[in-house]
């Protein structure tokens, strides 16, 4: 618990309910969270009070104090919110790795050699600036494939400065690439096919097909069969250039769709463009922690993404509705320079472009998360939430089960890195407890457990890096009560369910809850040993009760001891069935005098 919570709870009751930003900052003075709110007093008390998901719980033990910066509308905190983000980085804020939205092709026009890059956005730099055009991907690869039509250099050579040094690379025998590096060809020969490459990035593709076809054909009358045979295969490589052409000559999209998924490990955030109905590109973006929440996550990363885009779309589709729509939507206006409607679709064709964008992000996330960073992200979260020193890699489990004051048993499920490990599963029939008493029991369970750690067995001679109580705070409190004892010491919590008995949440011996439910992970993984601890208790419990109700029914029958008991049950598998049998089948088992005895016993009736 952050020692200055009761500080920081009376500060923010004091704060107007008036619209505005909110920062955040650890005991350094780094800034590690930026939010906007409609109303500062309620939005920044509610992080002070209740429980939260982890990341937030994890964001809040962090915080040392906090500024805030009233706005005169809901619309002037969206925008500064997101130049606070922007300007600060915060740790805790979802953030876009990179600068999004539409990519420009820079060519640098001062170099001797210009070369061509993928960028962001327009700079004052001096260079030329082509587009912008679709997803950063696409334009990528027609812009390699454009640079290998022409022949010019993609490898990490510079010139004037290397030429001559070395031989000419893959590239040249490939038949990529001139191998400018040799000399042979000058400085004009390098700048006529930049200019030829400039053609096509504005849209003069065909123009510049034309005109070198022409060349092809003089250079063949001319008998230059090798000029002709270059200008051929730069023709042939140019024309299949043309189906990425709507790349390089279609920037904006009339319609966006965006989309998301939160996986166990990872989460995505994908924008679909499409023009005319027809998709143009897309643009992902991963994240290795849960979104948090969702509406808040839609609203800022859909605004950082178009913050610097050139160009923004006339329609926009949200996978739902935000608070702040309108705003957003005025934001997007005001930027673009033109009409932008924000919906959240619901049928037709915008539907099915959102169905894609939630799939793209899906696919996305399952395709980049291993099985082994499930279970290695989801200990660390574990571990930063509940204040561990380093994830858990051993967790045990307890859980009482019984039927009144019968057969009161307790089962102890081991997880070893990640995995349940049955092979160290325990099993204890209460000793020392008599009737009902669930939290008795919990301290006799786990009292013995840590007895039999400190007295050496070692089938207990590991300790748990985690033990997790099936029930709520007091529970947890009898288990740390009875380890104690044992002069043990080991982070405890309770499990506690919901009204659909899942686990919802983690709770400290002292009643202090911790949400789980917001992550998916975390909240997966608990619930998996819940529900190992209570199967095992259960089942353990179901086979004393139905050992204690064979061993009673099948007691004092006149040749029946304890093999013949094992022979009866082996064939008819329980003892209602032993009771149906008749005399014959009952015969086919044991002896014809013991069979009638047995039948007897259950009918109460003498046979002729």
């Amino acid at each position: 618990m952050n020692p200055k919570l009761d500080e920081l709870r009376e500060k923010a009751a004091a704060l107007p309910l008036k619209p505005g930003c909110y920062i955040m900052h650890a005991a350094d003075g780094t800034v590690i969270y930026v939010g906007k709110a409609k109303a500062l007093h309620n939005r920044v008390s509610s992080y002070f009070h209740g429980s939260h998901n982890l990341k937030t719980e994890a964001m809040i033990s962090n915080i040392d104090d906090f500024e805030v910066i009233i706005a005169k509308s809901e619309f002037e905190a969206l925008v500064l919110e997101n130049s606070l983000i922007k300007h600060y980085k915060p740790k805790y804020n979802i953030l876009l790795k990179d600068d999004k939205g539409y990519p420009f092709v820079r060519l640098d026009i001062k170099s001797k050699y210009p070369r061509f890059s993928l960028a962001s956005r327009r700079a004052r730099d001096g260079a030329e600036y082509f587009g912008p055009f679709g997803s950063r991907g696409n334009t990528k690869t027609a812009l390699e494939m454009l640079l290998k039509a022409l022949k010019l250099p993609t490898c990490s050579k510079r010139f004037p400065r290397d030429i001559g040094k070395e031989r000419p690379c893959l590239n040249h025998h490939m038949g990529v690439c001139d191998a400018w590096c040799r000399g042979v060809l000058t400085e004009s020969d390098y700048r006529a096919r930049i200019d030829q490459a400039v053609m096509v990035l504005k849209g003069r593709g065909r123009e510049l097909v034309n005109q070198l076809t022409e060349e092809m054909a003089g250079a063949a009358e001319d008998l230059r069969f090798e000029e002709a045979a270059r200008l051929r295969d730069t023709v042939k490589a140019l024309s299949l250039l043309e189906t990425r052409q709507t790349v390089l000559n279609k920037g904006a999209s009339d319609t966006d769709a965006v989309g998301f998924f939160e996986g166990q490990v990872k989460s995505a955030f994908a924008v679909l463009h499409y023009v005319q109905g027809q998709l143009l590109a897309k643009d992902c973006e991963l994240f290795d922690d849960p979104l948090g929440d969702f509406e808040e996550s839609v609203s800022l990363l859909v605004r950082q993404y178009y913050m610097d885009a050139e160009l923004i779309p006339s329609r926009l589709l949200l996978p739902l509705e935000t608070e702040d729509m309108a705003e957003l939507q005025r934001f997007l206006t005001e930027k673009a320079g033109h009409a932008v409607q924000v919906t959240v679709p619901q049928r037709g064709m915008y539907r099915e472009f959102m169905t894609a964008a939630a799939e793209n992000a899906r696919e996305e996330v399952e395709r980049n998360t291993t099985a082994t960073e499930r279970v290695s992200k989801t200990a660390q979260w574990l571990a930063d939430t509940l204040g561990l020193e380093a994830p858990p890699e051993r967790v045990e489990s307890f859980d009482i089960s019984n039927t009144g004051a019968d057969d009161v048993v307790a089962s102890m499920v081991v997880f070893v890195g990640g995995r349940p490990k049955k092979s160290e599963y325990k099993k204890f029939k209460m000793k020392t407890i008599e009737g009902q008493d669930d939290y008795g029991s919990m301290r006799e369970a786990v009292g013995r457990r840590f007895a039999r750690y400190t007295a050496g067995d070692e089938s207990f001679g590991r300790l748990p890096d985690l033990l997790l109580i099936d029930g709520g705070d007091k529970h947890a409190a009898a288990a740390r009560q009875a380890m104690e004892e044992k002069g043990v010491s080991v982070p405890i919590f309770g499990m506690v369910k919901d009204d659909r008995h899942r686990t919802r949440a983690l709770v400290t011996p002292e009643g202090r809850e911790i949400g789980i439910q917001a992550n998916p992970a975390v909240f997966a993984f608990i619930g998996n040993i819940q529900e190992e601890t209570h199967r095992f208790a259960i089942e353990y419990h179901r086979a004393l009760r139905s050992k204690r109700v064979s061993r009673s029914k099948l007691d004092g029958i006149p040749g029946v001891g304890e093999k013949r008991k094992a022979e009866l049950l082996r064939r008819f598998k329980s003892i209602k069935a032993i009771e149906a049998a008749d005399l014959t089948e009952l015969a086919e088992v044991v002896p014809g005098p013991v069979a009638k005895a047995v039948y007897d016993h259950f009918h109460n009736t003498e046979l002729p």
